[in-house]
């Protein structure tokens, strides 16, 4: 099945009260459904159904009540696919059962590397220094973070909480329209001589 569109988002966290209590990352909505609604309905504005959506980890917190998870999980447009965040798993290497029998579109893994608007994009939930094909001009989204830590060159956060995402997923001219003319940076590593 061919899809119309890509997005991309990260930390969603759907069902995690804290989000709405870190004096860091706080959310502007009253109680923790609301914040799953807007969200929902945030995605749902701009996703259609044969849209693909890169999900960068950290999909849903409380992930004992599974039906819940599935059933927002249910709400959202578009194909997904899954890229592992730490709150994606039940213990270190398995992913919580709650996840992985969602109807993901690929099964779901910590790092993807995917084409759009003829670029290389390499997808993980946590931002790496270095990344395949940095020294090309690859991009690099990550999530985990929150919107607190900068990205550098042609990185960056491409999470719910970032200032210019609007808790919605956003597509890859969107999130790099700012950084078109940024210089390709590439960490200090002896190893890798140009």
């Amino acid at each position: 099945m061919s899809f119309t569109q890509k997005f991309y988002t990260a930390d969603t966290h759907f069902g995690h009260q804290l989000m709405l209590a870190d004096v860091a990352t706080a959310r502007p909505f009253p109680h923790v459904q609301a914040m799953d609604e807007a969200l929902i309905d945030n995605w749902n504005a701009v996703v259609r159904p044969n849209d693909l959506v890169y999900h960068l980890g950290d999909f849903a917190f409380g992930l004992a009540d599974a039906a819940r998870v599935r059933h927002i999980f249910e709400r959202l447009n578009g194909r997904k696919r899954l890229i592992l965040g730490n709150h994606d798993f039940i213990k270190q290497g398995v992913v919580h059962p709650a996840i992985a029998g969602l109807g993901w579109d690929a099964a779901p893994s910590p790092l993807v590397e995917t084409n759009d608007e003829g670029e290389r994009v390499v997808l993980c939930h946590y931002a790496l220094r270095t990344w395949p094909g940095v020294r090309k001009g690859a991009w690099h989204f990550y999530g985990h973070n929150h919107g607190a830590l900068p990205g550098v060159g042609r990185s960056r956060d491409v999470g719910v909480d970032c200032p210019d995402t609007g808790f919605a997923p956003c597509t890859f001219k969107q999130l790099t329209a700012a950084m078109r003319h940024d210089p390709i940076v590439v960490a200090e590593d002896p190893e890798f001589a140009p």
